[in-house]
């Protein structure tokens, strides 16, 4: 919406929506957006309500274009969210390999393809014990959204925030899968280099590097879940994690 003084988005949720990876919950948004509103990284929030049953968002339009380069700034963008205290009222987020491996099973468990009980077979053995360092997760920082300007860096879409691993975050930034099909290619391995040490934390990267397999393992059944649901630009995204995995 644009007009007067302000540009606004103004975001209706559909609460039959069901995504086996990213939830859709308006609360959870409007929450998160509240309690991160005086660290500068998040759109003003301005309102919230509902619509015949459904739940929406109204916030002040963040200025800028999708990151595309300069993998640092959302390192420290990330390690700078991990790092606020916010004590907000969202799901727990997967922590450790065996909510992975609980996780990756209940996606696949919704496709139908023959390619399913391959990528079944393809679980990593490795076990990861839960981190008891968690914090608020953003749970989808995709270039998508991630703004940038000249100010710097705007985190939106807030709908499918967890209290868990900060792994979770680096995961999804780094996917070869969500970096193909928001920027149409891979992070190379000076990107990725780049991201973890700007994020400054070497036992969070340290366990994102033993975690790494199951990330993969988890997005290339996202990926096959999407291709199967009228998203075929997923399986190159399928193919690129399978790589990685």
């Amino acid at each position: 919406m644009q007009g007067g003084h302000c540009d606004s988005v103004l975001k209706l949720y559909r609460t039959t929506l069901r995504n086996p990876l990213f939830g859709n919950d308006a609360g959870h948004e409007a929450a998160c957006l509240r309690a991160l509103q005086s660290t500068g990284f998040v759109p003003n929030l301005r309102a919230t309500g509902a619509f015949e049953g459904d739940r929406w968002v109204l916030y002040d339009h963040a200025p800028g274009a999708p990151w595309r380069q300069g993998a640092d700034k959302v390192g420290r963008l990330l390690r700078k969210l991990h790092g606020v205290p916010a004590e907000v009222s969202v799901p727990p987020g997967c922590n450790g390999s065996a909510d992975l491996a609980r996780h990756g099973a209940r996606i696949l468990a919704g496709c139908q393809s023959d390619r399913r009980d391959a990528l079944a077979a393809m679980q990593p053995q490795s076990t990861v014990a839960p981190s008891s360092k968690t914090c608020l997760v953003h749970g989808d920082p995709v270039p998508g959204n991630i703004l940038e300007d000249e100010t710097g860096l705007t985190l939106i879409d807030w709908q499918c925030p967890v209290m868990g691993d900060p792994c979770e975050d680096l995961a999804m930034f780094l996917s070869p899968a969500m970096q193909h099909l928001y920027r149409s290619e891979p992070l190379s391995t000076d990107e990725e280099a780049a991201f973890l040490v700007a994020y400054d934390d070497a036992d969070t990267v340290d366990r994102y590097q033993m975690l790494k397999p199951w990330y993969a393992w988890r997005m290339a059944a996202y990926c096959l879940w999407r291709a199967e649901n009228g998203s075929p630009d997923y399986l190159t995204g399928l193919e690129l994690e399978l790589a990685a995995l």
